[in-house]
């Protein structure tokens, strides 16, 4: 496991949206509190416990993803007692900007002696309002 320290909750959460953008499993991994209690959920999927299984997954996702971009909005912070959450709506761009999908995401972070790492991360499709498919946004040139 990588030894990255994240000083604060955000640095931890920036690295974890550039590993997924970039399919870099290894600062992905680094992210995560290596504990046996952490947990995440993707969109649509079951909930996968401890790193093995959350790192089991994102070997998979990291297979059939490419050139996938994702931007966060709407961040909501709040930070106590040394647990850090985030709520965020995630608009991930793919097929090169031809298609936005929204989900909303939960990410909690643990402060712990070598940083803020992660300990959750729940995804779930946005409501209509965000994925509205009859009215994709405009390609820009």
């Amino acid at each position: 496991m990588d030894t990255k320290y994240f000083a604060t909750p955000a640095d931890a959460e920036n690295a974890f949206y550039r590993a997924f953008e970039n399919s870099d499993l290894d600062i992905m991994m680094s992210v995560w509190l290596d504990a046996d209690y952490v947990e995440c959920i993707h969109p649509m999927s079951h909930r996968l416990t401890g790193i093995s299984e959350i790192r089991d997954a994102w070997v998979e996702i990291f297979h059939v993803t490419d050139n996938i971009k994702c931007e966060t909005l709407e961040e909501r912070c709040i930070e106590h007692n040394g647990l850090a959450i985030h709520t965020v709506v995630e608009n991930i761009i793919m097929d090169k900007g031809k298609r936005t999908v929204s989900i909303l995401a939960t990410n909690i972070y643990e402060k712990t002696p070598f940083g803020w790492r992660m300990i959750l991360h729940h995804a779930s499709p946005a409501p209509k309002e965000f994925n509205d498919t009859d009215n994709p946004p405009p390609t820009m040139h």
